[in-house]
């Protein structure tokens, strides 16, 4: 994590020079300035924490200097003076805290951290007020040796700061794993900051992302910070990443080498402080090589690569998920509960939109089914029966004998519960070679019932 930065505003060079050694005792960077001149040149080259003013400068004064400031940092005012009427006034104006010189070290210190954790969070409270998906996602629900390949890669990687690509169709829970991976990461004490690269015009896009300065463009009547910022010492996942546009691209690469980045509309270079993990349903990597995304880009994101498998392919999910959103979506008092038909209908479906889709199914039939009673086949009507009902083997290329096999083998196995009993007995072969083949293709299965 890199040291917050005070900015020094004083004429008196010693007193300037003495405070600011104070101020880096305590652990922080600092910077200083003899008038608001000099103040405002570096101003325009760095981004302080926060500011130490003197009520009185050769060219200006704390009253006019705050009316400028106060949207922008917490500033504390100094002055020789200690009288109420320039407290009063300073405080009126927006400055954060006042301190009387000669200044007690002690109480500076207190000063200085409590103006920045004040400051801090309210930055944090402002950002999360404003986030349209505020709400934290779930856990990750599995039994399939499948997720228990993805749970491995991600306690793997949380611990690093090593940039995640996260591959899987739409709705198969790529915020769920960039969640799970913030979560083990030393960065967890703070929140995972998203964006969707699809969600919004490129312009939009960019101003979300880097912030911009007041006059930036039509509408920027103030400054903003992007949310390379508000995820300063947190992760910040940039969701369907293959959508955004070449300039973007561009940008991003370039704050994933350098850890610098510029708000729109501003010739300041910042240092970023996030770790960055990405998500796609689009392949990128077939992108990068026909040229429709940045290859240097794609390899910076392709670090450490986890790819979700689509619901269809982990068939043994279905029941605990629909489980796990029965429990959230009934109360204790109105628990709706599924019937073995339906559920063997959803474990059929082939669920083109995933856990999503599942979800949204899930909470629909709640709705139709009445409080205390079972969800029913017939809650479940929107589901096309001749695909939840028929055998259909898909494959891309032509599949070898072994891949048919295999695949009718899940599918048979799904269709009857897991059950290797009417398995055996529909296929026409003993338990025994059952077995055989579920060890051979490392699937799971309920014991005879």
């Amino acid at each position: 994590m890199k040291k917050k930065t005070l900015l020094i505003v004083d004429d008196d060079a010693v007193f300037n020079g003495l405070l600011r050694r104070q101020i880096e005792a305590m652990g922080f960077a600092t910077l200083g300035a003899g008038s608001w001149a000099e103040a405002q040149q570096k101003l325009s080259e760095i981004e302080p924490s926060a500011i130490i003013l003197d009520f009185k400068l050769p060219d200006s004064d704390a009253a006019k200097i705050l009316g400028e400031l106060r949207n922008q940092y917490p500033v504390i005012v100094l002055t020789g003076y200690g009288s109420i009427p320039n407290a009063v006034s300073a405080i009126r104006e927006g400055a954060a805290d006042f301190l009387t010189k000669p200044v007690n070290v002690d109480e500076l210190e207190i000063t200085v951290r409590r103006v920045l954790e004040t400051a801090e969070l309210r930055e944090s409270n402002r950002f999360y007020r404003t986030q349209l998906a505020s709400h934290r996602p779930g856990p990750l629900v599995f039994v399939s040796s499948a997720m228990r390949e993805v749970q491995t890669l991600i306690d793997a990687v949380g611990p690093t700061d090593t940039t995640v690509l996260i591959l899987g169709e739409s709705g198969t829970g790529k915020e769920l794993v960039a969640q799970a991976i913030h979560d083990r990461s030393p960065r967890a004490q703070r929140e995972l900051v998203a964006i969707d690269g699809s969600g919004l015009q490129e312009n939009l896009f960019e101003s979300e992302l880097f912030g911009h300065e007041r006059g930036a463009f039509t509408g920027a009547d103030r400054m903003k910070r992007g949310l390379i910022e508000e995820a300063s010492g947190s992760t910040l996942f940039l969701d369907e990443v293959g959508d955004v546009g070449p300039a973007i691209q561009a940008k991003l690469l370039r704050v994933m080498e350098t850890n610098t980045f510029r708000r729109l509309g501003s010739n300041k270079t910042l240092t970023a402080d996030a770790r960055f993990v990405a998500a796609t349903n689009r392949d990128i990597e077939a992108m990068s090589r026909s040229g429709t995304f940045r290859s240097d880009l794609y390899f910076r994101l392709s670090r450490f690569v986890i790819t979700i498998p689509p619901l269809r392919d982990r068939r043994e999910d279905i029941e605990p998920l629909t489980r796990h959103f029965l429990a959230h979506l009934t109360t204790r008092t109105l628990p709706v509960s599924i019937a073995a038909d339906a559920l063997k209908l959803l474990v059929a479906y082939d669920w083109p939109g995933n856990v999503r889709e599942l979800r949204n199914a899930v909470e629909r039939a709640v709705i139709l089914a009445r409080p205390g009673d079972q969800i029913r086949s017939e809650h479940l009507a929107f589901i096309p029966r001749d695909r939840a009902g028929d055998l259909i083997l898909r494959f891309n290329p032509d599949p070898s004998l072994e891949q048919l096999e295999r695949e009718y083998l899940r599918q048979m196995m799904a269709k009857h519960g897991g059950n290797r009993q009417k398995t055996a007995a529909v296929l026409g072969i003993s338990e025994r070679n059952i077995y055989r083949l579920i060890e051979k293709y490392g699937f799971g299965g309920k014991g005879d019932s």
